[in-house]
Formats: C-alpha cells, structure tokens, sequence
C-alpha cells in the first residue's frame, strides 16, 4: 500500500532545483512532503538557504501526475519506496549529509546485518578475481551483506561469490527499475533477488543508465556501508570515486595493492600512497580492520581463553540493555530513550566498549556484542 507522502515526495523531487540537500531542507521545516507542497511559494522561501527561484517549480500538476504515474509502476513491479525523511534508508546511508531523498528497493535488506561495498574496475584481472574468491571463502561463516554496482567485472564476481556462498548482497543501479544495464547482468540480478538479496536506485522509471548517473550512484554504495574495499583500478577509474566518497562519509578505505605497472592496480596504489586507503597485506588482517575477527578471538591467540563473567553496574546495565534492543540506536536516540543526558551517556558507552560488550560505528551508533 502506497501513501500520499510518497506520492508528494516524488512529484517534489521532481521539481527544478530540488535536489536531495533542498527537499530535506524544506521536509525538516514543514514537517512532511505534501506540506511543502501545498504552503505558498512565499512562505517555502523563508526556509534558509532555499529562495524564490529553487521554490518556483513546486505545486507544478505535471509532477503530480507523474508521481501517479510512478506510484502506479511501483506497485506493478514490486518496488518499495523508502524515505529519508521517514528514517526508512539504510541507518549509515541516512547519515549522509547528501544522501537520496527517495530510494527504490526490489527484494530484501535485512537492517540486522552489517553491510560491506567491495568495488573495482569492469576490466577485472585474474589477480582480482582471485582475491575476491579467497575474501568470500574466508567470509562465508560471518553474517553480512555484500553491497557492489552489478556492473561488468570487479561487481559481477563479488555478486556471484555472494551468492555461491549464500552471502545476501546488495546490487546498486544507475538507472530506474524500468531497465537494465548492463543486460548481461540481467539473469544475475535475478539470482540476487530469488536469494534474499536486493537491488537499490535513488533514479525513477524515467531516469536512463546516463553517464553521470554512475558517479552519483557511487556515493550510495560508499554511503551505505562501514568499509569500502577497492580491489583493482585504473587512475581515474569509477571506483575512485567511490573511495572518494568512503572518505568523506569518514568510512575505512581499503585498497588491494598490485605492480607498479599493472593498470589496474595502479588507481588502488594511488590511493594508498594518498592515505585514502589502507592496504590490504593478507585477507587474515584484512578481516581483523574490518570487525569479523571477533576481537574474543585475536586475545585468545595470546591468552589462554577463560570465561569471565563481568558484573555491570546498573547505569552500564541499562545502557547495555538498550543498545541491545535497539540494534545500531544513535547516541541521541539512544539518550531520549531512556531519558540520560547524552554527555553522560558517551563514558558509559565508553567503559562496555573496553568491556567488549559494544562496538561502536561511525555516525555515533552502536551495537551490544
């Protein structure tokens, strides 16, 4: 079942000169997308940073009837329409000053799971493509969603290792559900979704695989996840801008270094000696940087292991309790919740950290171990 606000927020982002920043500027200022809609053009222009010009598109029918139009498609396709603005992205992605007002959703995306992007040239080598089978046979055991482009190369292996070893990932398109780039792919993407995977487009049925597209797409799949892991790239190819994006978002970069007179390692290379990636020495420690080494495991390879069990006081209890409830909860949500100023919520959360009872995530999140 569709409702009116999805239908106001497509036909306003529809409009001239409302992009994600502005349609986010003027839903946080009138509350829900069909009030923006329906105050005057005066009155929108009194929200800072949004003038006459950037409101003068807004109240247009042509919009409002193809946001019917796009309703209509939704439904007959199995699309789900998720909102910034109703907390309904993906909890990294919506922390994203720049992230997408509206996201198309085809299949699943279990929130529980942590997500990984793996990233990489179309023009994928034997070098690549078998490190990507080693990273997922190594991964196998560990509860996670793979996130990639479903382009050529690099994203068509990470794909179809995925789902060789029952791993959901996670295909981000460049382009509306209307069709399918590259066509290639098409019976993949399938497979992704017959196997608990999805497919994600911030684009309409009206938006064509345009080459800018690409570019803007990338900013999701860096957005969306913890880590990005580059593995093989030329100077200058897409996936830098994926990395580029990862480091602004404050995301880990990793990057699988390659000769010096590799093309396809030379981008990865770069990166690194940017300090924009790490590099990736061995898949073992690659694992550890990224969190699926269970930090229980490494301090047992030094110490003999033995259970203790640790007494929490009662603020660490409560604390405790409700991060474990509310999976990936940010601190301020966390403090309204239970009702502790946020300044005095930080030392706690600080103490079960060094506890090994939680695990925090860029964006001020968390999540009990």
């Amino acid at each position: 079942m569709y409702t009116e606000e999805q239908l106001y927020s497509i036909a306003l982002r529809e409009c001239n000169f409302i992009g994600d920043i502005n349609f986010l500027k003027l839903v946080r200022r009138f509350g829900t997308a069909e009030n923006v809609w329906k105050f005057s053009k005066k009155e929108l222009s009194k929200t800072d940073g949004i003038g006459l010009k950037t409101v003068s598109d807004i109240g247009n029918a042509e919009h409002l009837k193809f946001a019917e139009k796009e309703i209509s498609f939704c439904e007959k396709n199995s699309v789900k329409i998720n909102l910034r603005h109703k907390n309904e992205l993906p909890f990294l992605l919506k922390e994203c000053d720049d992230a997408p007002a509206i996201l198309y959703q085809k299949g699943n995306f279990d929130t529980k799971l942590n997500t990984l992007s793996l990233v990489g040239t179309r023009n994928i080598t034997s070098y690549g493509k078998k490190f990507i089978e080693d990273f997922f046979e190594e991964t196998k055991s560990h509860q996670y969603i793979s996130v990639s482009g479903l382009a050529l190369g690099v994203d068509k292996e990470v794909h179809e290792q995925s789902l060789n070893h029952q791993i959901p990932t996670i295909g981000v398109l460049a382009h509306g559900f209307h069709t399918f780039y590259p066509s290639k792919n098409r019976k993949l993407s399938d497979k992704i979704l017959e196997q608990d995977g999805g497919l994600l487009t911030e684009f309409n049925s009206s938006r064509k695989p345009d080459r800018e597209n690409f570019i803007q797409r990338n900013r999701i799949i860096a957005g969306i996840s913890p880590a990005t892991i580059v593995v093989e790239t030329a100077f200058g190819g897409g996936s830098i801008s994926t990395a580029t994006f990862a480091n602004t978002y404050n995301r880990d970069v990793f990057a699988l270094p390659g000769r010096i007179s590799d093309r396809y390692s030379q981008g990865c290379n770069h990166l690194i000696f940017q300090n924009k990636a790490t590099a990736i020495s061995t898949i073992k420690d690659l694992l550890d940087l990224i969190g699926f080494n269970d930090s229980r495991e490494i301090i047992g390879e030094l110490f003999p292991h033995s259970t203790v069990t640790i007494q929490l006081s009662e603020n660490q209890e409560l604390i405790y309790r409700s991060i474990r409830e509310n999976p990936h909860v940010t601190l301020d949500d966390l403090a309204e919740k239970i009702s502790f100023p946020s300044h005095k919520l930080l030392p706690v959360i600080l103490e079960l950290e060094l506890l090994g009872k939680v695990k925090s995530f860029s964006g001020r999140q968390f999540l009990a171990i």
